[in-house]
């Protein structure tokens, strides 16, 4: 009996194999030689790259300061601050002490300058309200680490390649390195400490996991390892590098952590929110999540709760894990409802939705105007038709344009058309017409023209 386990099993694995030599990143890799050479190229802060460094500051400050997400995309395009943290990475995964020493330092000056050049900024600016984009960069989530790390990972991918890849410049927008540090500077500008904080951490977790990132890339791609010829020297550095990689890592791994922990919260009290306090009589006006105290804050409007309903409410909160935490409530005969915050919040709402209602009503009113000005365009130009026509065919008298539906005897859709008569002294020939009818639709641009030629005596005016 022959076993055929073989030839079953062969044309499996080899189709196997053929699907992931697709997912190969050796295929196309760039040589060992070139590929160290681009990134430690982009570690070097001298020359024309500092100056450059100072105009993107200066874009995204401006960018921040007006509020502007194209001006803040265009100086995270050509910021060259992920150079340096490529080239930390670079050298920690080859044993390079001097490339991690000089990469860092410059991230450093590089770091420095963006802090004071944006201060400055911020400093003589007159604009000096934290908008939306300034805000957005002051509380970083889970999500932030996320993105540092893949757009990292992504990062090397792009410049490891054989042929230059356009990756580059769509990871320094997606990791926003320029933004937190501009923003750190507005925190400075303004004495507003908390903004300085927050935008230093954003800044902080992608530095940290886009280095990551290249370490974990530059492993992959078995680039060969810088040897020493004393084996002190190599146990000393590597010893260094070692500590710097865990020193490095141990911060991020905690911020990693409790921003998830924080999401965690903050998305388990919106379910319990959405979930405990749906009532028919009351609402949730506002609601206010604190991960780090454990705290859920709500204002209520409507008949308030009684003590006993608020009592079973807690008891859930273990339920929704969410055990500790301590729920306050505020309600409509509170005199600790903030009044005022809860109109602001209502008239908020009610003018983003008037400005939604007007921006669809604008954009209704201009399809409007374009369909009647094209439908009216025609008829404006009705006294150039007759002369041109006139000019060509002096036994023209008078023309008559109008639009009109045709309507069929079947059950079709109705069509509309453009009517042309021509009245005319004596018989025009049918060549004459031919050539009318063929002219009048280009002038018009559509085959949709019914066209009526009648022959009348001549009037001494001729009307249009």
């Amino acid at each position: 009996m022959v076993d055929q386990s073989n030839n079953v099993t062969s044309p499996v694995v080899r189709r196997l194999k053929n699907i992931l030599n697709h997912f190969s990143l050796l295929s196309d890799k760039a040589e060992d030689d070139e590929i160290e050479r681009r990134i430690r190229h982009g570690v070097d802060l001298s020359g024309s790259t500092p100056w450059i460094l100072i105009f993107a500051i200066l874009i995204a400050s401006v960018g921040l300061n007006v509020n502007s997400t194209a001006v803040i995309i265009g100086a995270m395009l050509i910021s060259p601050l992920m150079g340096p943290i490529m080239g930390a990475g670079l050298g920690v995964a080859v044993y390079d002490f001097d490339l991690v020493k000089r990469a860092l330092s410059n991230l450093f000056i590089a770091t420095v300058i963006s802090l004071i050049v944006s201060a400055s900024y911020f400093s003589l600016s007159p604009l000096q309200d934290a908008r939306s984009e300034i805000l957005s960069r002051i509380s970083p989530t889970i999500w932030d680490v996320l993105i540092a790390l893949f757009g990292g990972l992504a990062g090397l991918i792009g410049i490891t390649r054989k042929e230059k890849s356009n990756v580059i410049p769509g990871v320094a927008i997606a990791t926003a390195l320029m933004p937190p540090v501009c923003t750190a500077g507005f925190g400075i500008a303004t004495g507003q400490w908390s903004f300085v904080g927050g935008a230093l951490y954003l800044y902080t977790i992608n530095c940290v996991f886009i280095g990551l990132a290249t370490v974990i890339g530059i492993r992959i791609l078995k680039l060969k390892q810088h040897g020493f010829t004393d084996q002190k020297v190599e146990r000393r550095v590597k010893i260094s590098l070692f500590i710097i990689a865990f020193g490095t890592a141990i911060p991020s791994a905690y911020l990693a952590i409790n921003l998830v922990n924080d999401e965690v919260f903050k998305s388990n009290a919106n379910k319990f929110i959405a979930s405990e306090f749906s009532f028919k009589d009351t609402q949730v006006a506002n609601s206010k999540i604190n991960p780090k105290t454990h705290t859920i804050e709500l204002a209520l409007i409507g008949l308030p709760l009684s003590k006993s309903t608020l009592e079973n409410i807690e008891r859930h909160l273990a339920i929704a894990q969410l055990e500790g935490t301590k729920i306050i409530v505020h309600q409509t005969n509170d005199n600790k409802v903030d009044v005022t915050a809860l109109k602001a919040g209502l008239l908020s709402d009610l003018y983003l939705n008037g400005q939604e209602a007007l921006q669809k009503k604008d954009e209704q009113v201009k399809k409007l105007q374009q369909e009647i000005a094209s439908k009216t365009a025609i008829f404006v130009k009705a006294d150039d038709i007759f002369a041109e026509l006139h000019a060509q065919y002096p036994d023209i008298l008078s023309i008559f344009i109008g639009q009109g539906i045709n309507i069929p005897s079947s059950h079709n859709k109705n069509k509309q058309f453009i009517q042309l008569s021509v009245h005319s002294s004596k018989i025009l020939s049918k060549a004459d017409k031919t050539r009318i009818e063929n002219w009048f639709k280009v002038r018009v641009k559509t085959e949709d023209v019914l066209f009526n030629f009648v022959v009348e005596k001549p009037n001494p005016v001729n009307p249009v």
